[in-house]
C-alpha cells in the first residue's frame, strides 16, 4: 500500500502543481482563467473573480499539503475537496447550459464537458484511494525501486490527466 500511496500522493501533487502553474504563469493567463469562471455564470462576476483567486489558493495548498510528509492525509483531503468544488461548478455550468474553456492547465479552447467532470471524479478517487492507503500503509521503510516505480506511473497519469483534452480531441475525430 506504500507504493500506491506514493503514486496517488505524486499524481494529485503534479497534477495540482502543473494546474496551478498554468493559471499564474503571466497576468494574461490568469486574467483568461478568470474570465472562464465569469462565462460559466455560475456565480456574479465579483464572486467568480473571487472564486478564481480562492481555486489558485486551494491548489496551493493541496501541493503544499501533499509535499510535506506530515500532511499528507490533510493533503489528500485539500485535492478531493478542490476537486469536488470543481466539479460542482462545472455541473452547474452545464445544467445552465454555459460553456467555456477549460482552463484547467493555462490555455486551452476546450469548452468544459463531461469528460472534465469524469476526470475530475476519478481524480477525487485517486485522492480517496491514497487516503486509504496512507491509513494502511504502514511505516516500513520503502524500496527504492518500488518508490520509482511509483513516481514513474504517477508521472505517466499526470501527463495523461493534463493532456486529456488533446487525447480526446486525438480519438473523437
Amino acid at each position: 500500500m506504500l507504493y500506491l500511496m506514493i503514486a496517488c500522493r505524486a499524481l494529485l501533487a503534479a497534477v495540482f502543481a502543473i494546474a496551478l502553474v498554468g493559471k499564474v504563469r503571466g497576468r494574461t493567463a490568469f486574467d483568461e482563467f478568470t474570465a472562464s469562471i465569469v462565462t460559466l455564470g455560475v456565480l456574479p462576476r465579483g464572486m467568480s473573480v473571487v472564486a478564481a483567486y480562492a481555486l489558485v489558493a486551494a491548489e496551493a495548498v493541496a501541493v503544499l499539503l501533499l509535499a510535506l510528509p506530515w500532511t499528507v492525509p490533510l493533503g489528500f483531503a485539500a485535492a478531493v475537496g478542490t476537486l469536488a468544488v470543481l466539479t460542482g461548478g462545472i455541473l452547474a455550468a452545464l445544467r445552465g447550459g454555459r460553456q467555456a474553456p477549460c482552463r484547467c492547465f493555462g490555455a486551452s479552447a476546450t469548452p468544459l464537458g463531461r469528460v472534465h467532470v469524469v476526470r475530475n471524479l476519478v481524480l477525487a478517487a485517486v485522492g480517496g484511494i491514497g487516503l486509504a492507503a496512507w491509513i494502511t500503509a504502514g511505516t516500513s521503510a520503502p524500496n527504492p525501486a518500488g518508490v520509482v516505480l511509483a513516481l514513474v506511473a504517477a508521472g505517466v497519469g499526470a501527463l495523461l490527466v493534463v493532456r486529456l483534452d488533446d487525447l480526446m480531441e486525438l480519438f473523437t475525430v
